[in-house]
């Protein structure tokens, strides 16, 4: 909540921070790529705050984009639980150099191994809770199977798979700190792995990073970098090249947007469309999702990201209901969540609510914690006389 006792919004979070800095509207603009204009329409409510004006924002103020967005988020209920995690994984990063005193006997390797699976297969659908329960119990005894057994490649593997996973919940909640340590942790298990592509897994997520905090250019770099290290004689190379191309073009949007140079992006986006037409659909060894429903998704995400909104409605059109449903549910979601966004911005209200109402009954979780969801509903409740609802049951959740 504000000073005012009004609902806090992403413009408000914004005017105080740059309050704070001693910064008008027009010094902000000076110092980030978005007009006086557009920066006042987002403080008043009446522009959308998308990722890219945070991420822009928060790197011209200095601050951690949790701060305009207003991360971690607090709810009331189950969904509070999730958070429950950030302190256990904190704790069992203190091991990192000499592993953990475990007091029990461990889980074996292979129990620990079905462990991790279960993990990834509940980041499919969102279930952030769930994961965060099991999360570092996990982490921490394959910290002592790795310490205690230095040569088991395999330890060394599956820790490297847990620590990219607590990179990827403690980031969808806002705890950058935590998710910037963990990801200096998996780096350095995936060295211990000895498995070649591993470190691009680890670029993968770091380039997440990286892009929320507006840096394109060493985030594409990173991926460059990535791309040229894989081994095209491994059976999980076609999974790996194609999951960097589609997040470099997602990054290389993000650059351009605004600046009509969208060439690059969509070269990305077209080599990993010639990848995955040139072999069967393969369900993977890390579970990137490389698909052609996945590259079908993805083209509507550049798209939404060159701010090309009409190309983005084209891309969504054509992709149908078939091709949605073999996705996990968190890439759907995040689809519906996208293109919630996309009407918004071109005053489809019916239709933002619409989707932003299948992405919520496709992954609750994930809609309660995405900041974009959280930005799309506040816009609507603001421009809205009556509140259907699945709106309303969304907003009540929201703002518990």
């Amino acid at each position: 909540m504000s000073d005012d006792a009004t609902p806090d919004t992403v413009g408000k979070r914004l005017a105080r921070a740059r309050k704070r800095r001693n910064f008008t509207q027009l010094g902000l603009a000076e110092r980030s790529r978005y007009s006086r204009s557009h920066i006042a329409q987002v403080e008043t409510g009446r522009k959308v705050a998308t990722p890219a004006f945070v991420a822009g924002v928060a790197a011209a103020l200095g601050v951690d984009p949790a701060e305009i967005y207003g991360q971690p988020y607090r709810t009331q209920g189950h969904d509070d639980h999730v958070h429950a995690a950030i302190p256990e994984l904190r704790r069992v990063l203190v091991f990192v150099e000499i592993g953990p005193d475990l007091g029990r006997e461990p889980r074996g390797l292979d129990t620990l191994a079905a462990e991790v699976a279960t993990i990834r297969q509940l980041m499919t659908k969102a279930k952030l809770t769930k994961i965060g329960a099991r999360l570092p119990s996990v982490i921490e005894e394959l910290t002592y199977w790795a310490h205690e057994n230095p040569d088991d490649l395999r330890a060394w593997a599956l820790l490297s798979r847990a620590l990219r996973d607590g990179v990827s919940l403690t980031r969808r909640l806002g705890y950058g700190g935590d998710a910037l340590a963990l990801l200096e942790y998996a780096s350095a298990t995936a060295r211990r792995a000895q498995d070649p592509h591993l470190p691009a897994l680890v670029a993968l997520a770091r380039s997440l990073v990286l892009m929320g905090m507006d840096q394109h250019r060493p985030a594409l770099a990173l991926l460059d970098r990535a791309a040229a290290d894989i081994d095209p004689a491994r059976p999980d190379a076609a999974e790996v090249a194609g999951a960097v191309e589609l997040r470099s073009a997602v990054i290389a949007a993000r650059a351009a947007l605004g600046s009509g140079n969208d060439g690059e992006a969509w070269e990305y986006f077209g080599r990993a469309a010639e990848r995955v037409k040139a072999g069967p659909p393969n369900p993977g060894v890390h579970g990137l999702e490389f698909s052609p429903a996945n590259v079908a998704i993805h083209g509507a995400a550049v798209a939404v990201e060159l701010g090309d909104m009409d190309e983005a409605t084209r891309r969504d059109q054509r992709i149908g209901e078939q091709t949605l449903a073999a996705l996990p549910p968190e890439r759907r979601a995040h689809h519906e969540i996208d293109m919630s966004r996309v009407h918004v911005e071109t005053g489809e209200y019916g239709r933002a609510e619409r989707r932003l109402a299948e992405a919520d009954t496709i992954a609750p979780q994930m809609v309660t914690f995405h900041p974009t969801a959280r930005s799309v509903v506040s816009h609507l409740v603001d421009v809205r006389r009556t509140l259907p609802e699945p709106l309303r049951r969304i907003h009540a959740r929201m703002s518990a």
